[in-house]
């Protein structure tokens, strides 16, 4: 069975990774974590209007926000799990570098919340299962009458020294829209600290893309970091993007290199701006999804602003079993290459899927926050076919649900339908009466294994206040409802950017790299664009 922690018994503060040996080992840049910055600019500011090949402007697919859902009629909630934090950069860029507020559609709240690290307990070295799931309740700060739920889960860490080989390929998007420092430069500078992790156990190929695709580096053994590092130093910006036929190559080398009982993966590297050759969405998930079952799994690094595709790097990440980064600062890529390379290169859970049954008798309505586009029907819980998300090394996930109890005011708010003609209610149950307030349930599969393994428990709400939760719990929440505002969601309550830049401020814990901090400036700004305030 999973290991279950109590609420609010959590510390807060442990880098990704040990922190000493990251320094130690990134020689080419400072060891150091200075404030997030841009890097440098040269020429006008970038915008998401289109600039390059295409000129489409950035695109993003419409989210439709979940609503209250009333328990009668709906007590299951199933959806995947989801550990990108793109949206969280995208939206980043906006405020601090960009000097805007963004797009809507641009704020995946799910990705907000889970691009930080909380410090949840792990599993315990004579545990088997790969991750622990910790459940928590409080009063909802945004609504007082409400309930705030979250789940999270913390996969086992990796060290290092106990990763199993890679075989990775580099996708490299040279076209001319890549032709930026922020772009293809910051990218080379990325790679540059991922490949110092790696060793002789590791193998690395390059392949890029422009008019046409071409191997730049056959798969060479990690630890010859010159001849890898002059065959990324070569790469230029220029011409179209083909990025089908360059995607094609990638899977191709891959294969050839297969490494059994190893990590396979491609590591597409691009803006997003697929605009010549096999360009069609559909074609690419088709491509990637049966690379995925094959067992090359896909991670998608985005750079940019101005063709970004968010909407189908989205896509192809999940399709192909990996994860999607957005990469907008030096430091960025540093968390993604170096502090969190273990998860981003190796899965320890594959298709994981979370179903919360609500008691009736406690709870009157529900709302997954955020996750929109990883909500599954509630039968595809039991169906071990149906894809979902993956966590890798060390990753966390937290999950939040905004909970109407059973005889709130707020009840006769939500709509309803009319009784039906020809069937009546279902009776509760005895296990109604018992004052548990749901039971979470969890499937995942193991890698490698096509059956799943369940595991299940039951919560109870102790009626706790929000300003008795751990610093995680109010740090997350903080998040969320920032990410609701700048959605300008109707379900944000009576929370405001001053009230939570001021719980995230306060929830800082130790925050070793200043992620946190970084989040507080960007509400300040937030609430300055908001109020017309803010010229710098």
């Amino acid at each position: 069975m999973l290991a279950i922690a109590g609420c609010g018994t959590e510390q807060i503060g442990q880098p990704a990774a040990d922190s000493a040996a990251l320094s130690s080992r990134a020689t080419s840049e400072p060891a150091g974590m200075p404030p997030p910055v841009a890097v440098d600019a040269e020429g006008p500011p970038e915008t998401d209007e289109g600039t390059g090949p295409g000129s489409g402007g950035d695109r993003y697919d419409e989210i439709v926000e979940n609503p209250f859902l009333r328990v009668v009629a709906q007590p299951l909630s199933t959806f995947s799990i989801d550990v990108d934090t793109a949206s969280y950069s995208k939206v980043r860029q906006f405020l601090l570098q960009h000097n805007r507020l963004p797009r809507p559609d641009a704020v995946r709240i799910e990705e907000l919340v889970n691009y930080f690290d909380y410090d949840y307990a792990g599993p315990s070295p004579e545990k088997s299962e790969p991750f622990t799931t910790h459940v928590a309740v409080s009063s909802c700060p945004w609504n007082e009458e409400h309930r705030l739920a979250r789940i999270a889960i913390k996969g086992r860490p990796m060290q290092l020294d106990q990763r199993p080989p890679s075989n990775l390929v580099f996708l490299i998007d040279s076209s001319g829209s890549m032709d930026s420092p922020n772009r293809l430069p910051l990218l080379k500078r990325g790679l540059r600290l991922m490949l110092e992790q790696l060793d002789g156990q590791d193998r690395v190929a390059v392949v890029a893309y422009a008019g046409s695709a071409g191997l730049v580096l056959d798969s060479t053994p990690g630890d010859q970091q010159a001849t890898i590092l002059a065959a990324i130093d070569r790469l230029d910006a220029g011409g179209s993007t083909n990025g089908g036929a360059g995607l094609e190559l990638a899977y191709n080398v891959a294969r050839e290199n297969l490494v059994e009982g190893g990590t396979n993966r491609v590591l597409l590297c691009t803006d997003g701006d697929f605009n010549v050759g096999r360009t069609g969405t559909d074609q690419m998930l088709d491509t990637v999804e049966m690379q995925s079952k094959a067992g090359v799994e896909l991670t998608v690094l985005g750079f940019g602003m101005g063709n970004f595709n968010d909407a189908m790097l989205e896509q192809i990440s999940g399709r192909g079993n990996g994860n999607y980064a957005f990469i907008d600062t030096y430091n960025e890529a540093r968390k993604v290459l170096v502090q969190q390379l273990s998860g981003t290169l190796v899965t320890i859970a594959k298709d994981v899927k979370i179903q919360v049954e609500f008691n009736p008798h406690a709870v009157a309505a529900y709302r997954l926050i955020g996750y929109e586009n990883r909500v599954l029907e509630s039968q595809d819980f039991n169906d071990d076919t149906k894809d979902a998300g993956e966590i890798g090394a060390g990753h966390s996930v937290t999950a939040l649900y905004e909970i109407v109890p059973a005889g709130a005011a707020t009840v006769a708010e939500l709509p309803e339908t009319d009784p039906l003609k020809y069937q009546t209610p279902a009776e509760p149950s005895l296990a109604a009466a018992s004052g548990e307030l749901m039971t979470v349930k969890l499937r995942y599969k193991q890698p490698g294994q096509e059956q799943s393994i369940l595991q299940q428990w039951a919560v109870d709400d102790s009626g706790r206040a929000f300003s008795e939760t751990d610093t995680d719990f109010q740090f997350a929440a903080a998040v969320a409802g920032f990410g609701m505002l700048l959605r300008d969601s109707r379900y944000a309550g009576d929370w405001t950017l001053d009230a939570i830049e001021e719980v995230a401020q306060s929830a800082l814990g130790d925050d070793p790299w200043g992620f946190r901090q970084e989040f507080v400036e960007m509400v300040a700004a937030a609430a300055s664009l908001r109020r017309g305030t803010r010229t710098d």
